[in-house]
């Protein structure tokens, strides 16, 4: 399984995983603004962008190990992996399945619970509207809570750009992610058993994944964690406030890179 990858810069590698139903398209503030500090890698999960969908049960184990075979086909031993809401739950899959591979870790807007069952049932019937009949239900029910009331009454221009990713999200793809989510753990004895370095990140108008999750995970980190709270932005805060969350992000590498 090769994942499509846009990269940029050079250093500490960090790996970016994208939010649902988005790209690594999502990330192009954070390739442009990071390659000075690190080596952005930012791949498309499967099916999502350039990446094909192999027909495999839904998992975001096997999404992890995308990620890990990634590493190995660019000769990265050790990177920093990090991810935005879905991409988070990604992060957490790796570091539970490949925690040597893990440096650091970033984990912004998401949450290590898992879904209630009225969650799973939700996602479900999502996965099925759109096999059905598209991405309209995506437009109506997804849409609305990516983005924070700052962006959407301020930044059209990023809430239209969010839009047209969204729209854009193939069907397969998009059910068979929401299954894989459905179906992922708690991950807080995840998180207890890392021995690296964790950043936390939230938008301080994110109502999906909000800053009481954030905190949450912040406190189950053993080794240490920093929690980062961004003003006027909701559930994808790396598009809405690319500067402060590359500020964020900026200081997180540059602390790994001088403590190697």
């Amino acid at each position: 399984m090769q994942l499509h990858t846009r990269s940029a810069g050079s250093g500490l590698p960090v790996v970016l995983l994208h939010a649902f139903p988005l790209s690594s398209a999502m990330w192009l503030a954070q390739r442009e603004g990071l390659a000075a500090t690190c080596r952005v890698i930012t791949p498309d999960l499967r099916g999502f962008g350039g990446s094909r969908l192999p027909e495999e049960e839904p998992s975001l184990d096997l999404m992890a190990d995308d990620v890990a075979e990634l590493l190995d086909r660019e000769g990265i031993e050790r990177a920093v992996i990090g991810g935005q809401s879905m991409g988070g739950y990604v992060t957490m899959a790796f570091c539970r399945r490949h925690p040597d591979r893990v440096l650091g870790v970033v984990l912004a807007d998401t949450k290590a619970s898992a879904d209630q069952e009225a969650a799973r049932d939700n996602r479900e019937r999502i996965a099925r509207a759109v096999l059905d009949s598209g991405p309209e239900v995506l437009i109506q029910e997804v849409l609305p809570a990516l983005t924070g009331t700052t962006t959407k009454q301020r930044r059209a221009m990023v809430h239209g750009r969010v839009r047209e990713l969204v729209r854009s999200a193939p069907p397969g793809a998009v059910a068979w992610a929401q299954r894989a989510m459905a179906a992922r753990p708690d991950s807080f004895d995840t998180l207890a058993a890392l021995k690296v370095p964790v950043l936390v990140i939230v938008g301080e108008e994110d109502e999906l994944s909000p800053v009481a999750d954030a905190e949450a995970m912040a406190r189950a980190v053993p080794e240490g964690s920093s929690l980062t709270v961004i003003e006027k932005a909701g559930h994808l805060s790396a598009v809405e406030q690319p500067e402060a969350f590359n500020a964020a992000v900026a200081r997180f590498v540059r602390e790994l890179a001088s403590h190697p």
